[in-house]
């Protein structure tokens, strides 16, 4: 017998778990979503979420409410009389009041291993920080943040030169799959789950917090150590982007970098060593991958080169 399910989320990440949902038979009375955000090249044409894209081309109602002060949107919630709802990244506090509606609460899906990473940007985090492995967790919504029992798990190596988009959209694959698998138990009534103490005392991981990126963080500095700036970069592509300034034509330009890694070098920071972008840090040297110009699309560096080369010995700027 299947589940009435509400979903909450926003961006193309959860895409895939609502799409398992209802592909898993399971009835979804009502999808929430963020409203629809002005964008386009003048900021002028309002455009919905992923997920409420998703939403109306599987037929599904859609509800777009600013936040949950209003009683009268908690008690619309409420009366959809669902036996769950499933959260994720749906980027909205939620009252206490909404998450004890649902028969069985809230479920939700957090890109992390749980309790490292919780917060706004663990996948972004996670790469920043250097980390192996990371992966997804189901688990129970309560008042604090990111801080309830976990029903769920799936690990997942991080690779060497990952960008964020890239483990993202590996991540809301594994989010789907274990949500469905969370919905299952929870109709058998076998869905059990474990305190994140005891996983921090079993595994030895400690909380740890992911903030939101602030974009003074994405202008690189090019005096740190090269290992940390290739992360960076791969922790903050394709959004907001890593970012320096390179010259074309005598002008200097503001290019993004969208993907890094290590390589061998050493000099002034912020030194072009070798026409293949690879750049001096301030301890070692990282090799440009992939970049975007100001209106233009996301390039190898050996396509940006083509056109425009930049030469041994350019300077970069600093952030």
């Amino acid at each position: 017998m299947a589940l009435t399910v509400t979903f909450m989320g926003t961006p193309a990440f959860s895409v895939p778990t609502l799409a398992a949902i209802v592909a898993a038979g399971h009835r979804v009375p009502a999808v929430y979503t963020q409203p629809p955000r002005k964008a386009g090249r003048r900021g002028l044409q309002l455009t919905p979420s992923p997920v409420q894209i998703e939403a109306e081309r599987l037929g599904l109602e859609v509800r777009v409410p600013l936040n949950f002060r209003d009683p009268s949107v908690v008690e619309a919630f409420a009366a959809l009389e669902a036996d769950v709802a499933v959260v994720v990244a749906y980027g909205l506090l939620l009252p206490q009041a909404l998450l004890e509606a649902p028969r069985s609460g809230c479920l939700n899906g957090h890109g992390s291993l749980l309790p490292r990473w919780r917060g706004a940007a663990p996948i972004q985090r996670a790469i920043e920080a250097g980390d192996q492995t990371t992966g997804m967790m189901v688990m129970q919504m309560e008042a604090g943040l990111d801080t309830g029992p976990v029903a769920l798990a799936a690990e997942t190596v991080i690779g060497a030169s990952e960008t964020a988009g890239e483990l993202q959209e590996r991540l809301s694959q594994l989010s789907a799959t274990l949500m469905v698998e969370a919905l299952a138990r929870l109709e058998a009534g076998t869905l059990a789950f474990e305190d994140q103490a005891a996983i921090a005392a079993r595994t030895g991981r400690e909380p740890l917090y992911a903030k939101k990126i602030d974009k003074a963080e994405t202008a690189i500095d090019w005096t740190g150590d090269a290992a940390g700036i290739a992360r960076r970069i791969n922790a903050f592509s394709p959004m907001p982007g890593a970012w320096t300034t390179m010259p074309f034509a005598g002008k200097a330009e503001r290019v993004k970098l969208l993907r890094a890694e290590v390589a061998d070098g050493a000099g002034v920071a912020g030194t072009v060593l070798a026409e293949d972008l690879t750049v001096a840090c301030g301890s070692g040297a990282v090799r440009l991958l992939e970049l975007q110009r100001a209106g233009g699309k996301r390039v190898a560096a050996a396509d940006l080169l083509r056109g425009t080369p930049v030469a041994a010995g350019t300077m970069l700027g600093a952030g």
